[in-house]
């Protein structure tokens, strides 16, 4: 029961994995170019192997075909060597045959040596064309990511400004706008009444000062002339009089 539950699992987050993928076309194709990428090494480091087979079989086709050409050389010179009696013409014809037989049997690996280089070759030619069309691929698949990714980023970034214009208000953001200059216009008149409003301080003794008519010192004046006049008595005579004086 918990293997059927971890694969299950497993599967899940798999199938999530492959929807967020398949829903981003970036990430998706830098995975491909990944993956080509990866196949591109894997031809190259193949293609290297079967050309350093190439190079050593022809290199050893020929030291073969040295090999067949020494001993058919080897069974001249003992058949030379029996004509001119440097030797049993019996051994030399043993001789000649065994490098004979060597030679055939060089031969024979010639033979088989070049036709597996033909064989290199033809693989060679068709692994490097298919390496070809994979290096195009590649090429390919990176100018689509180029425009893709320039392409989806344009798309993003449109989105998430059509969202935002989407998302705004304009009536309820100019009616605030409105009502903000209201406020602010009711503010500054008030502000203005003030500067013109000037305070006015009015005394108590200017009240009363008012009320009697007549200066404060004037008045004063005349309670110390009165207060003279009582002290003599002969002067009373003269109080309308200075009295006049000062109203005038």
């Amino acid at each position: 029961m918990n293997l059927l539950v971890r694969i299950f699992k497993f599967l899940q987050s798999e199938a999530h994995s492959f929807v967020s993928r398949f829903e981003d076309p970036v990430k998706l194709i830098e995975q491909g170019i990944r993956d080509l990428k990866k196949d591109f090494d894997e031809s190259m480091k193949n293609v290297a192997q079967i050309k350093a087979i190439a190079i050593g079989t022809k290199k050893e086709l020929e030291a073969k075909k040295q090999i067949a050409d020494d001993y058919e050389h080897k069974a001249m010179i003992l058949l030379q060597k029996a004509k001119n009696n440097e030797l049993e013409e019996s051994e030399a014809d043993r001789l000649a045959a065994e490098a004979l037989k060597k030679r055939k049997e060089a031969l024979a690996q010639v033979e088989k040596l070049s036709q597996d280089a033909k064989k290199y070759d033809e693989s060679l030619e068709q692994m490097s064309k298919k390496v070809m069309q994979l290096k195009d691929k590649i090429k390919e698949a990176e100018n689509e990511y180029t425009s893709l990714k320039a392409r989806a980023t344009v798309a993003k970034t449109t989105k998430k400004v059509n969202q935002q214009l989407s998302s705004v208000n304009l009536d309820s953001t100019s009616a605030m706008i409105e009502e903000m200059k209201t406020k602010i216009q009711a503010e500054e008149n008030l502000a203005e009444a003030y500067e013109q409003t000037l305070p006015i301080e009015t005394s108590v003794d200017d009240e009363i000062n008012k009320a009697i008519g007549t200066d404060i010192d004037i008045q004063k004046s005349l309670e110390a002339m009165k207060q003279k006049l009582l002290a003599n008595p002969e002067d009373n005579n003269d109080i309308d009089k200075l009295k006049k004086d000062l109203e005038d």
